[in-house]
């Protein structure tokens, strides 16, 4: 049958070789035109319920229960979450899954000056045990299971948590959930850190004790590969340094006298979803298999143990800013990917993320497409429905194969904290970022509406729009009330035992408990920790050299390097450009990306530490003489934080320095912003080869056409 196909296939291609059409995946797979019994018959899946567990982790799965729907959401206040909370629970959402501020995320408390942009804008803002008291008003915690996004500042979120419970009559082992609490994987994309290194990872020991022996139902962390590709990872890195961050926490805690099996069932796992459908079913069967071995290696007992059990996100970054009414299609698409890769857990998202926090139309829409597959597809009612197809059989065994070779490179170099501190991982996921970028800019990958398919007029996108400065004065003045009545000798011993039991060897999960009891608030909190374990720094560079290689095969390429050298002839200096990243904002993924591409075509590149402030983006601008600041914006602070920065360079009389701005900007701010004194706005999906003709512009260069085309600059 298969000499067959062959003869067939060779007729239809007009005599050519059908080995001409293989085509290779971004994680080296490659992948035949045709799959048969033959590439499969060596593989045994299993069936559903039964070790590895490549076909699901119970024997019935969907068809016993459908995966539960919970959708991430937190913005502005405890009081609006609240409400969306309630809104979104009534339409038969299932479970919570709560988005804290980067001020939270990064451990200050609201009226921190360093975070004037930061509050409420990109989650809900948590200063103490009153926000999250507000934020669970009328949703009883005994009821409800909880997810909560936290990672730098765990300790005292989770703290508020089980207060909030206690104070609505609820005890600590009637709490289900989640915390995320995943620390290494901040330190490789995400950012929202506090510490270093080596204290984080005592904190989630501290946690995964803590809960074990407290609040048996609750998960002690989510060992999360989400933001990894979110960062640019491809699905077998995301796979496998998701896995090894896994295996690194199951070492801490038994290296803490745990017992595997007294802890590992209740770790739980969180993976993107993206538009390479095939791939991405297949990526969860994979995650299944490894993890079971693994753990079985590590020493667990329990099948409970062994089985991966994971809630997923469909992807962020494959949304688009341009024609963005696609991105319902994109959702779709990526949750039935999860769904037939067996997820215990989902969220999607709305069709306005590219752009803003979600409005209650388009939360609407994304919550509505889990319930339409849940209730009019038949999906359900068989289990593992895709398990035996040839091709999805083979992906699952690739990727377990090349995502063994990966974490074999971790081993190799200690684990992945030490794979962490070496930048091993981060290398690389920045590097598969870099490559795909210019895929994207050169079109050898397709985006509809974005590089083909382009509308050439589109029309304003309702956006939900949050009042920075009318959250912040609302938290201050409750953190105000908080301190005014609270016991303040009782806060200053509960905080002097939590900076005490840093520095020594206390469990401080049981600290901040004590801690929140008595009203100490998120910042005290992590400033008492900081005393011992100082607060984590890391600063950004350019990789050149990796966008090349890809972009250098279109025209374009060669063509802008030559008008960034006669720039560099007619002013005695390549064209200088600052990339900054202006407060709590960690993703860094855009920034280093065109950074990268900048460098290589010929800019000379300077790049600021994370977690700037407007006036030390100032000084380093003008210090370095540089031509122009990029604002990288992620978080929705720009309307706050660019304002700033242009103050604090005209105080330093460099108006000269004109100012861009890239990532996560909706059209509707674009006015205030130029008014502002933005010479140009470069939204999600720009082509960093077409941006590079404005920035000369900007700069006083007289900019021929691109070849091939007539551009108005």
């Amino acid at each position: 049958m298969l000499k067959n196909w062959r003869n067939l296939a060779e007729k239809e291609l007009r005599g050519k070789n059908p080995d001409a059409l293989v085509w290779q995946t971004r994680e080296g797979i490659d992948l035949n035109p045709l799959y048969t019994k033959e590439d499969t018959e060596h593989l045994d899946p299993g069936v559903p319920g039964f070790f590895p567990f490549t076909r699901g982790v119970k024997a019935t799965m969907y068809a016993g229960r459908p995966w539960t729907i919970r959708q991430y959401a937190g913005f502005s206040t405890a009081e609006e979450s609240n409400a969306f909370y309630r809104r979104n629970l009534a339409a038969g959402q299932k479970g919570l899954s709560v988005a804290f501020d980067l001020a939270t995320h990064r451990g200050y408390d609201s009226d921190n000056p360093l975070v004037v942009g930061d509050v409420g804008k990109a989650g809900v803002a948590i200063d103490s045990i009153e926000d999250m008291k507000v934020l669970f008003d009328g949703i009883p915690l005994d009821e409800m299971s909880v997810s909560m996004t936290m990672n730098g500042a765990v300790l005292p979120i989770l703290a508020f948590y089980i207060i909030a419970a206690e104070e609505q009559g609820v005890s600590q082992d009637k709490l289900a959930g989640t915390i995320q609490n995943d620390i290494l994987k901040e330190f490789m994309v995400r950012n929202t850190y506090i510490y270093p290194p080596e204290p984080s990872m005592r904190i989630i020991a501290d946690i995964i004790e803590y809960t074990s022996d407290n609040m048996p139902q609750f998960n002690s962390i989510s060992i999360s590969g989400y933001h990894m590709q979110e960062a640019g990872a491809t699905q077998a890195q995301e796979l496998a340094f998701t896995i090894a961050d896994g295996i690194e926490y199951v070492r801490t805690a038994v290296a803490r006298g745990r017992n595997i099996d007294s802890f590992a069932p209740r770790l739980s796992f969180f993976f993107a979803i993206g538009m390479n459908f095939l791939m991405e079913v297949s990526k969860l069967r994979a995650a299944r298999t490894l993890w079971a071995h693994y753990t079985k290696d590590l020493g667990a007992k329990s099948e409970k143990s062994m089985m991966l059990r994971t809630h997923c996100q469909t992807s962020g970054v494959s949304l688009t800013e341009k024609d963005p009414y696609n991105n319902v299609v994109r959702t779709t698409i990526e949750a039935m990917a999860a769904v037939f890769g067996g997820t215990q857990s989902l969220h999607t998202n709305a069709l306005d993320e590219a752009i803003a926090l979600p409005t209650d139309f388009s939360a609407r829409i994304a919550r509505n497409t889990q319930l339409i597959i849940q209730e009019e597809t038949g999906i359900t009612n068989t289990v593992d429905p895709l398990g035996g197809s040839y091709l999805i059989e083979h992906l699952t065994n690739e990727l377990v194969t090349e995502a063994r070779k990966l974490i074999d490179e971790v081993e190799k170099l200690g684990g992945m904290t030490k794979a962490v501190e070496a930048g091993f991982p981060q290398k690389l996921i920045e590097e598969a970022a870099i490559n795909r970028q210019a895929d994207i800019d050169t079109g050898n990958e397709v985006i509809v509406g974005v590089n083909k398919y382009k509308l050439t007029d589109e029309d304003p996108v309702e956006i939900l729009e949050i009042d920075n400065q009318s959250v912040i004065r609302q938290q201050k003045e409750r953190l105000k009330k908080l301190r005014d009545t609270r016991n303040e000798d009782d806060v200053k011993a509960a905080l002097k035992a939590l900076a005490d039991g840093a520095a020594g060897k206390a469990n401080l999960l049981d600290l901040c408990v004590k801690a929140a009891r008595v009203r100490a608030t998120l910042g005290e909190m992590s400033d008492a920790m900081e005393k011992a374990f100082n607060r984590h720094k890391a600063g950004l560079k350019p990789s050149p050299g990796v966008y090349r290689m890809t972009a250098s095969k279109d025209a374009k390429f060669d063509f802008l390097i030559g008008e960034v050298e006669n720039f560099a002839a007619s002013r005695g200096k390549r064209p200088t450009v600052l990339l900054a990243k202006i407060g709590q904002d960690g993703h860094d993924r855009g920034v280093k990306t065109v950074a990268a591409a900048l460098s290589d075509l010929g800019f000379k590149v300077l790049m600021t530490p994370l977690f700037q402030t407007p006036a030390e983006v100032a000084d380093k601008a003008v210090a370095d003489k540089v031509d122009m600041v990029g604002v990288s914006s992620l978080a929705a602070g720009h309307l706050t934080l660019v304002p700033a920065l242009r103050e604090e360079l005209e105080k330093r009389n460099a108006k000269h320095i004109r100012i861009i701005a890239g990532g996560v900007i909706p059209q509707q701010d674009y006015a205030a912003l130029k008014e502002q004194g933005v010479a140009h706005i470069f939204g999600p999906g720009t082509n960093i080869m077409d941006a590079v003709p404005h920035m000369l512009t900007t700069l006083g260069h007289n900019m021929p056409p691109l070849p091939g085309e007539e551009v108005d600059i």
